[in-house]
């Protein structure tokens, strides 16, 4: 019987967009992980002994209860605020991750929000048991539960609905470039404010930014998404590449001028 070919067993996941535009990721796997989880704690241990000596010479922690309740502070502040102020600031990464090559994103492709992060972070104690000599975690169910998933997701992952993904630059462009350039008619085909949630402007952005389709995957590609779009504003997709590359442009102008109105100043008038 002839072998039948299929993907090789490796660490690559699809992932479908409500859109239906497929996009492949390489999933961290637990070994990289654990790298970049110990960069991200020898980064909070040197972090807490500096500010630990640093209140200690202000407060005199041996004479006063102040030092210890302000260094227990920041033990919780290290603990549970450390991932979800980086994983919120740097889209999905920390310090270890971002050294790793390595970013949480939504099981759809999307990036993480700030809740999914507290989730995650939550749950990082169950993942965390059993605990070894009373209080360090093992990490044992986390390892344990990633270990029996086809995306290495620990139990937060599961309950945020995420996933820790590998980077590569070489996938994805530095900058989206339409030649030819749209014309303003073009532009003004649309609304100028298009119907456009953020999760679909992040899909449509990333597959202009995949670099690695043919030219006829990327039409083929389009042609799913586009008509879809263009119904909802009301007028048609007659090249959908194209008009995925004018929707994009006509939404960006619209956060640019968001952005640009909300840096003038009180009461200044356009």
């Amino acid at each position: 019987m002839a072998a039948r070919l299929e993907e090789p067993l490796d660490n690559t996941t699809w992932v479908e967009t409500p859109e239906q535009v497929r996009f492949r990721y390489n999933v961290a796997g637990p070994t990289r992980r654990y790298l970049a989880y110990l960069i991200d704690l020898v980064i909070r241990a040197v972090t807490f002994f500096v500010l630990a000596i640093v209140i200690e010479l202000v407060t005199n922690v041996g004479a006063s209860g102040l030092g210890t309740g302000v260094l227990l502070v920041i033990i919780f502040g290290m603990e549970w605020g450390y991932y979800v102020l980086f994983e919120t600031l740097w889209n999905g990464r920390t310090p270890g991750k971002r050294a790793l090559g390595l970013r949480v994103v939504k099981e759809g492709g999307y990036p993480l929000s700030f809740m999914d992060s507290v989730l995650r972070t939550l749950l990082r104690a169950a993942d965390g048991l059993p605990p070894a000599f009373g209080m360090l975690p093992t990490y044992a169910s986390g390892v344990l539960a990633s270990a029996f998933d086809e995306r290495f997701r620990r139990l937060g992952d599961r309950v945020a609905s995420t996933m820790v993904v590998i980077e590569d630059p070489a996938r994805v462009t530095s900058m989206i470039v339409i030649d030819p350039p749209p014309t303003r008619a073009e532009l003004d085909l649309l609304p100028a404010r298009p119907p456009l949630s953020a999760d679909e402007f992040e899909s449509v952005d990333l597959f202009l930014r995949r670099n690695t389709l043919s030219e006829a995957r990327r039409h083929e590609l389009a042609a799913l998404v586009a008509p879809t779009f263009a119904r909802r504003m009301g007028t048609t997709a007659s090249d959908p590449l194209r008009f995925l590359e004018i929707l994009y442009i006509r939404v960006r102008e619209q956060t640019v001028r968001k952005r640009d109105d909300a840096a003038k100043p009180s009461g200044a008038v356009a």
